[in-house]
């Protein structure tokens, strides 16, 4: 039997939809959430730390923060096409840019996201464990879902 086990972490960034009709076309940022769901047996090892569990819910968060929150966080997630916001952001000194090879709508950046911690995931662990989806809440009521 496999279990499915999910973390909740959330993260601030801004961003902007370059080609968008409306608001979102213009700097902006979310309180993002996202949440991860990984699927695999549960452990039957007496006297390990990971006893009864598919993954201590602990290892999905320092996952996940190494790869997504804590670069993502407090950055702004910019388009590599976006020149001139690109452009803009590199004056500011030290500023924490995030340059990404799609536009950070929702969609992508949950797709993203999923890449990068399927990646960590496997590298950590092999083959043992599956990510099945990777939610991200870009404001409470709009999410998108990138499933295996």
């Amino acid at each position: 039997m496999a279990i499915q086990i999910t973390r909740r972490l959330e993260f601030d960034a801004g961003h902007r939809i370059p080609d968008h009709g409306s608001q979102c076309r213009h700097l902006h940022g979310h309180r993002y959430a996202i949440e991860v769901t990984v699927e695999g047996p549960i452990h039957d090892a007496p006297g390990r730390a990971d006893n009864g569990m598919v993954l201590d819910f602990s290892d999905v968060k320092t996952i996940v923060r190494d790869v997504v929150v804590d670069p993502w966080d407090h950055a702004f997630l910019v388009w590599r096409d976006d020149a001139v916001v690109r452009a803009m952001l590199s004056s500011i000194p030290n500023h924490k840019t995030v340059v990404l090879d799609r536009v950070p709508t929702a969609e992508n950046l949950a797709a993203h996201a999923f890449e990068l911690i399927d990646a960590a995931l496997h590298q950590r662990f092999g083959d043992t464990l599956t990510l099945v989806c990777v939610r991200l809440y870009e404001t409470p009521n709009c999410w998108s879902d990138a499933k295996r």
